[in-house]
């Protein structure tokens, strides 16, 4: 039995994670304007830029595996089914309760700092916010806070394309994980130098989680997930390592990855029957609410990231509520209910309760609340 710490066995397999998820293409640190999507419906079966062929016609490059990524993440997965077997058969309520809420925060890193907060600018925080979302966001190493927006607002500017990083439109399993298995596609690079991150560069809490990424990492997500069970409760390092560690990145990570490939596949289209993004129930309860996706991709900017003012399946919105009830969190946008309406009668595919009712409102005041680029002003409260 392993039942004293071994830092050498974590600090390799924490590098060779990081080497994976840190990678990055220097063409992506030239930066330009964030454009706007425009809010026209697009049927889902239209062309648009094809996983075959470029819009030019000429071929597209051959997939190229990144086989330490393969061999990484094969390792992860088998580590984490041990853990997942330790968590029955060896580890202490303590570290499963350690564990989970490991996971928990984490989470709030991802939906309610890098997503909500860093990539959309849906409300504002206050430092101490910025620095809690921060160190959970380290802790579920889904590469630093930059990287994260950036990915995320190409994906979202050129969704389902191959200029969006995990375009679900060549598969659920692309979708989920193979894009991490692979090397970008000259579009997801040669678009994102269209995207402005110096918003997110401004954040001095943002420049400090880069500059020191790797070091934060090792002691945030394997080091100390790890050292607590076995100190304080006298868990061997082993189960701690893999359960609290390894087990618990590994699900954070699926959890994550469900956005990507179910939400993107599977649900109904309520406000938008063009795109893909849809509805998922399953996705938006294991996420603490990010599954509501046909909603997010049509109204980005709103911080519950769902119509729902509940807080049902949205415990990112009451963690986001309850800050800023203490002050850290604040400027909270939102999108009014006529505008929601108006979306709903004009691009939803019938399954919203507002599609069963007569239409009280007209274009004209949808299009009253739209800028130049046709996006709609949201509220803020």
């Amino acid at each position: 039995m392993w039942h004293t710490p071994d830092p050498s066995s974590a600090d390799l397999v924490s590098l060779s994670i990081l080497g994976v998820l840190a990678e990055e293409d220097d063409d992506f640190k030239q930066q330009q304007s964030i454009a706007r999507r425009k809010v026209v419906a697009r049927p889902r079966n239209a062309p648009l830029a094809s996983t075959q062929e470029d819009p030019t016609g000429n071929k597209q490059p051959p997939l190229q595996i990144v086989w330490r990524n393969v061999l990484v993440f094969i390792y992860l997965h088998a580590a984490a089914i041990y853990g997942f077997y330790l968590c029955f058969t060896a580890a202490k309520l303590a570290t499963l309760a350690w564990a989970f809420s490991l996971f928990i925060y984490g989470g709030f890193g991802i939906t309610g700092g890098a997503h909500r907060l860093w990539a959309h600018r849906c409300y504002k925080a206050k430092w101490p916010l910025r620095v809690y979302a921060a160190i959970g966001q380290t802790m579920a190493v889904q590469n630093d806070i930059y990287e994260w927006s950036r990915d995320h607002r190409v994906h979202h500017k050129f969704s389902e394309t191959d200029a969006d990083p995990h375009n679900a439109r060549r598969g659920f399993f692309f979708a989920h994980v193979g894009w991490l298995l692979c090397k970008k596609h000259p579009e997801v690079i040669r678009r994102g130098k269209t995207i402005d991150m110096s918003d997110v560069l401004q954040d001095p809490i943002v420049a400090f989680q880069r500059k020191y990424y790797i070091p934060l990492v090792l002691l945030l997500a394997f080091a100390m997930p790890a050292f607590v069970p076995w100190y304080f409760w006298g868990e061997s390092f082993k189960t701690a390592f893999f359960v609290a560690s390894i087990f618990r990145y590994v699900f954070t990570l699926n959890v994550t990855w469900l956005v990507n490939s179910a939400a993107h596949l599977w649900g109904n289209h309520p406000y938008d029957k063009g795109i893909n993004p849809a509805e998922n129930r399953m996705v938006a309860f294991l996420t603490s609410g990010e599954g509501w996706h046909n909603y997010h991709h049509v109204f980005p900017w709103d911080y519950k990231s769902a119509e729902l003012g509940n807080y049902s399946m949205n415990a990112t919105k009451a963690v986001i509520d309850f800050f800023a009830w203490i002050g850290w969190a604040y400027d909270l946008k939102t999108v009014p209910e006529r505008i929601i309406r108006n979306r709903v009668y004009r691009t939803g595919d019938g399954s919203h309760p507002f599609a069963l009712e007569d239409s009280e409102y007209t274009l004209d005041d949808m299009t009253a609340n739209e800028d130049s680029y046709g996006e709609i002003i949201p509220e803020e409260h």
